[in-house]
């Protein structure tokens, strides 16, 4: 789960470890796509270009509040379409969530990391993918031909761990 059932995410699923390893990710991208209701807070975020997926907006539209965002409609236009009028036809992604900007780009993944942390429960929450809790992350991702990486811990104290979840490579 990505947040509890009133769609917050609580200090219980936050570790330290875990947003270092969330931010290095980000720095290492040319846009970062997201839903209105989810948003990362690092000292770089007003730095980076993003794509901010919502239904208030026809197709494509400009954010008032940041020059390096635009608000995107997928029904309006193309993710290619977004990309380009941003500035970055052929930039690096970094896709944060939530569930429904997650599952919309599970043909496009190179890699998705997926965090696990143990203990924490989310009752009724708000799930990383759409289908989940009926199937597993795991079993999303490799449906959508990803394959399951190394599991890396992020600290050891906590259980918390990430595993990277690579595209399958397809023949010519």
């Amino acid at each position: 789960m990505l947040a509890n059932a009133a769609g917050i995410m609580p200090d219980s699923l936050k570790f330290e470890a875990d947003q270092h390893f969330f931010e290095r990710g980000l720095d290492g991208v040319d846009v970062v796509v997201h839903g209105r209701h989810s948003n990362e807070r690092q000292p770089c975020s007003y730095l980076r270009r993003r794509l901010i997926l919502t239904r208030q907006v026809r197709a494509i539209a400009a954010d008032p509040s940041n020059e390096k965002a635009l608000f995107w409609n997928p029904a309006g236009a193309s993710f290619e379409q977004a990309l380009a009028l941003l500035g970055t036809p052929d930039g690096s992604v970094g896709v944060i969530g939530g569930t429904d900007v997650f599952g919309m780009f599970l043909d496009r993944y190179d890699v998705f990391h997926l965090s696990r942390a143990p203990g924490v429960r989310l009752p009724r929450g708000r799930p990383v993918f759409p289908g989940v809790p009926a199937r597993t992350p795991e079993e999303v991702l490799a449906s959508h031909g990803l394959d399951r990486g190394q599991r890396q811990v992020l600290d050891q104290a906590k259980g918390l761990a990430t595993v990277s979840w690579k595209r399958s490579s397809k023949p010519d």
